[in-house]
């Protein structure tokens, strides 16, 4: 989707949502601290808004900052996004961290982000391959339910990250599950790796807000984050 179609899918999702709380430009403009003008002009997709003004705009319109990035608002009945999406369309995360205090902040962006998803968090390479193929604790998962973004520390204990990595990718049934690799390891053999075997970006750690908001839209899913229609389609 190129910019000026991005800005105006942002401007009617946030004019659809404007609709539904039923208030007006100006009244969404004091609420988000803008000016009525920047609001008309977000909703005519005549401006690149930051990730601040999105919180803002998202706090504003009382709805998470995920509901701003859907893809179907003209097909949406109601103003509140838990209301709005099954939880059969929800992507599973599952963050794959082994630092206490790394998974914390990790949570606390997607909880920031207002990411309404399940997120499963386990602490070992190990524990993370059992999660994703329904072995050992994980044995009465589906096999068909997979996480379909995966947030991928490196350096862990029992199997280490680029294993785990490669295990993933190997399976036909998980390569095209969305890996983000959490790292702060700026060694060229562990990037390259990654590249080769198809990670679809890269966090440096501490995750925040900032960088994992920067992330999410190069991603193959949507912000919220959904899974693809199609696969949504085939669950029904």
């Amino acid at each position: 989707m190129r910019g000026d179609e991005v800005k105006k899918s942002f401007g009617a999702s946030v004019k659809f949502w404007r609709n539904q709380l039923g208030i007006s430009q100006e009244a969404l403009a004091d609420r988000a601290d803008v000016h009525r003008t920047y609001v008309c002009d977000v909703e005519g997709g005549a401006r690149n808004v930051s990730l601040e003004t999105i919180e803002r705009l998202a706090k504003a319109l009382e709805i998470s900052t995920a509901s701003l990035f859907l893809n179907r608002p003209s097909k949406l009945t109601t103003s509140r996004f838990s209301q709005i999406v099954s939880l059969d369309e929800l992507v599973e995360i599952l963050v794959v961290e082994d630092n206490a205090d790394d998974a914390a902040m990790t949570m606390r962006a997607l909880k920031r982000a207002k990411i309404a998803n399940h997120i499963q968090l386990v602490g070992d390479g190990a524990a993370a391959l059992d999660f994703i193929f329904c072995k050992g604790k994980y044995s009465q998962r589906r096999l068909d339910d997979l996480p379909q973004m995966i947030l991928l520390d490196l350096n862990l204990p029992k199997i280490n990250g680029l294993e785990v990595l490669r295990r993933i990718k190997a399976d036909q049934r998980t390569r095209s599950i969305s890996i983000v690799v959490l790292t702060v390891s700026s060694r060229h053999q562990d990037a390259a790796e990654c590249r080769r075997l198809g990670v679809n970006a890269y966090i440096a750690k501490p995750v925040d807000f900032q960088n994992f908001s920067e992330v999410i839209p190069k991603l193959n899913l949507q912000w919220g984050v959904l899974k693809p229609l199609s696969v949504v389609g085939a669950t029904q």
